[in-house]
């Protein structure tokens, strides 16, 4: 038996040691029961095989989407203040982002019944956060117009990644689509007429402009994320690849707020293929063989929402 013989064995052996570690990160323990629920459970979904936010949040683009869109997010002061009083943003990172990586799941891919229990559960989440910032602002959370900036900032920052890094990148009129799609979870949130398409969107984040600024704790989170991640040495490298793509999909308006500089030559080639490069190791690691050829005509799966690499089910 040589060395070729092995390969096959020892890179399947590979694959399914980092799949299994991203999807323990970023599902949580109780991933493989919720991914079992959320796909095998027989009933109607809100959104069906064909719809774009399906091919959004299955992809492995959400990796550096999600990061860019805490980032954008931090940009509204009674966001981050919610954020940093109630969130466990600090004390359990891992648990926030399954928390959420759980919910773009059930409300995904999952059935109708599972997704609107899942968004009464945050709704009353949010019904409890409230407080007043260090100015003295008072803040709640489940108050529409800071729901209207966290979704706006969410789905922009996913479009911009997909967009950017995604397998299989949508046209115009799939985009347009993906913003009508997120707008149906966003309104059952509570969000005031969501924006429905890519033009409605550019504009409420605009209009939200005059209400943004890094303050302190927006600085710190960047900090925070981009240059102390709870993450072992090993893991590094390929996250601070993941933290330069996610950087380089804000707007510049808004990385000039959180004071993070633009190296344009670097940007315009290395972090690309820097970003490229790890979204297809995230989906190989989270696509099985069997799954190959239809992973080849499938939006990629392998995002914090579809993590076992199957087609939707």
């Amino acid at each position: 038996m040589n060395a070729f013989t092995l390969a096959g064995p020892a890179l399947e052996a590979v694959r399914r040691r980092v799949g299994a570690q991203l999807f323990a990160r970023v599902a949580g323990p109780q991933g493989p029961a919720n991914r079992s629920r959320i796909h095998d459970t027989p009933g109607p979904r809100w959104f069906g095989p064909e719809r774009p936010i399906r091919a959004v949040h299955g992809d492995a683009s959400m990796f550096i989407g999600g990061l860019s869109a805490l980032l954008l997010q931090s940009l509204h002061p009674l966001a981050m203040a919610a954020v940093a009083g109630h969130s466990g943003f600090r004390g359990d990172p891992w648990g926030r982002l399954q928390r959420t990586s759980t919910f773009l799941a059930v409300t995904t891919f999952g059935t109708a019944a599972d997704a609107e229990l899942a968004v009464e559960r945050v709704r009353a989440v949010h019904e409890r956060i409230r407080g007043t910032t260090k100015a003295g602002q008072p803040y709640h959370a489940a108050d529409p117009h800071l729901l209207g900036w966290v979704h706006a900032a969410e789905v922009d920052s996913f479009l911009r990644a997909h967009r950017r890094y995604g397998a299989q990148p949508l046209d115009e009129a799939g985009y347009d689509g993906y913003v009508a799609d997120a707008a149906r979870v966003a309104a059952a949130l509570g969000v005031l007429d969501p924006p429905r398409d890519q033009r409605e969107l550019a504009a409420l984040i605009e209009a939200y402009r005059p209400e943004l600024r890094a303050g302190e704790e927006a600085l710190d989170t960047a900090r925070y994320l981009l240059l102390r991640p709870p993450l072992p040495l090993a893991a590094r490298p390929a996250y601070t690849g993941l933290a330069a793509g996610a950087v380089a999909l804000l707007p510049r308006w808004a990385r000039s707020e959180l004071r993070l500089p633009r190296v344009p030559l670097v940007e315009e080639t290395a972090v690309p293929l820097i970003g490229h490069g790890l979204t297809r190791t995230i989906r190989w690691a989270l696509t099985a063989p069997a799954d190959a050829a239809a992973a080849g005509r499938q939006p990629a799966r392998g995002s914090t929402t579809d993590t076992d690499g199957q087609p939707p089910r």
